[in-house]
């Protein structure tokens, strides 16, 4: 992108805080996962005890430093994710008994719109002490609940939900909410 996607405009906010409104529908304890200096007037800040180790460091920090057995992570370059289909995922994820709760999307996994309980963490930082960084990969390892595309379906959410914002280009693609 060749820039901060937090700091992306869409709709007059920047990608960071519509994903922090978008989660605070769903749970009163939302942080973000980044360097304190950078984003601690967005809010409250997590950072990551293994640094430039990508998105499983992200979810390593955050579920170490989260007090919630059930946790939900968002990336910030997902603009067209709702609350309603975060709180559908949490509630998959809830009565699943599943370490991971995870869409699959188009045929791919969503690891960075999905649920995580605290149980997965010693899995993240034994990948990270080992420099494995395929977060997917982690899942073969784990209780993991996948969440197929026609299940969002039949819960009125589309896979366009799911599109995220990793060059210029994608900034420039309408998509359907509906």
């Amino acid at each position: 992108m060749g820039r901060d996607k937090a700091l992306l405009l869409y709709e007059g906010k920047t990608l960071l805080e519509r994903a922090l409104r978008t989660a605070a529908f769903v749970s009163p304890n939302v942080f973000i996962v980044g360097e304190a200096k950078k984003y601690s007037q967005q809010g409250p800040v997590v950072e990551d005890a293994y640094r430039d180790c990508g998105p499983l460091g992200g979810i390593h920090a955050a579920l170490r430093s989260s007090v919630s057995e059930h946790n939900l992570m968002l990336a910030v370059d997902m603009p067209f994710v709702s609350s309603a289909m975060l709180q559908f995922l949490a509630e998959q994820a809830m009565g699943s008994g599943a370490d991971v709760t995870v869409p699959e999307i188009e045929n791919k996994l969503q690891p960075l719109c999905a649920a995580y309980r605290r149980s997965f963490t010693p899995i993240a930082e034994n990948a990270l002490k080992n420099e494995r960084y395929k977060i997917t990969s982690l899942f073969a390892q784990v209780k993991t609940h996948v969440v197929q595309e026609k299940e969002f379906a039949a819960a009125g959410f589309g896979a366009d939900l799911f599109r995220n914002w990793n060059s210029p280009a994608d900034m420039k693609t309408e998509v359907s909410l509906e």
